[in-house]
């Protein structure tokens, strides 16, 4: 099991940025990555489909038999980690929530917690329960248009800021002191929201939280690859004209991987 290869799906290109940073706590690893980039964006859809697709999206990853799946989506983790668990018994799975709100609760000072989101993600009140339990005040906005900014590949320009300035001037007024990027498309724009929330606000990006928690999983299970460089393997529901590209700005020049289209 150990030579096998780490299974991640998404919705559609989020989910790279767990891939960037398993890539560089885990090197060795083989990754084969799933982006629903045909069915983009989850976060807008009722619950039943989001267990469909995320079935679907299961049952593809199944097929390189991997000794670990990574849900990195929100939504999926908000509405379908637990029944994908129940579903594929002898799967271990990884979702982005619960690292993430960890570390949220870990480094607060003042217990007051932003969540930005899909509509979807929000919605669930999967965060808002967790974050609650321990005494945190939360506060939530849904940013539906981070997710098509970012596969359209505008990371750090006058659109996305615009944008980001109008979806969390209410949470800036909150005086809240964490921000949790609930959604994994969201830290391409980590750069834009700093600016905005400015440095005295920590911001919480899921995709290195759950990098760090897969080590710690495959350290324990005895899982680990050891020796070699990881082959990375990126498969899409579809590959639009720009998808290329935008994947292309997402990965420097050290990081070597494959596309296909399913």
């Amino acid at each position: 099991m150990k030579e096998n290869p780490v299974g991640i799906f998404d919705s559609g290109i989020g989910g790279l940025s767990v891939v960037k940073e398993i890539v560089k706590i885990l090197p060795g690893e083989d990754i084969v990555y799933f982006g629903d980039t045909a069915r983009v964006p989850y976060g807008i859809k009722s619950e039943e489909i989001i267990k469909k697709f995320a079935v679907d999206d299961v049952n593809f990853l199944l097929k390189y038999n991997p000794k670990l799946i990574i849900i990195a989506c929100h939504t999926v983790s908000s509405y379908a980690s637990e029944f994908l668990k129940k579903k594929f018994k002898d799967i271990n799975f990884i979702d982005v929530i619960e690292p993430t709100v960890e570390k949220a609760i870990k480094i607060t000072e003042n217990k007051k917690i932003g969540v930005i989101g899909t509509p979807a993600t929000i919605s669930s009140g999967k965060y808002q329960s967790l974050l609650s339990k321990n005494g945190i005040s939360v506060y939530t906005k849904d940013c539906p248009l981070f997710v098509p900014v970012v596969e359209e590949g505008w990371f750090n320009n006058k659109i996305s800021y615009e944008i980001a300035k109008i979806y969390l001037s209410g949470l800036i007024k909150k005086n809240i002191d964490t921000l949790i990027l609930g959604c994994t498309h969201y830290p391409y724009l980590k750069k834009t929201i700093q600016k905005i929330t400015g440095k005295n606000v920590k911001i919480i990006d899921a995709s290195y939280e759950v990098a760090v928690k897969v080590k710690e999983f495959l350290e324990k299970k005895d899982l680990k690859k050891e020796k070699g460089n990881g082959k990375i393997f990126l498969f899409f529901s579809d590959i639009g004209p720009n998808l290329i590209k935008t994947v292309n700005l997402l990965f420097d020049e050290k990081i070597k991987y494959r596309i296909a289209k399913v």
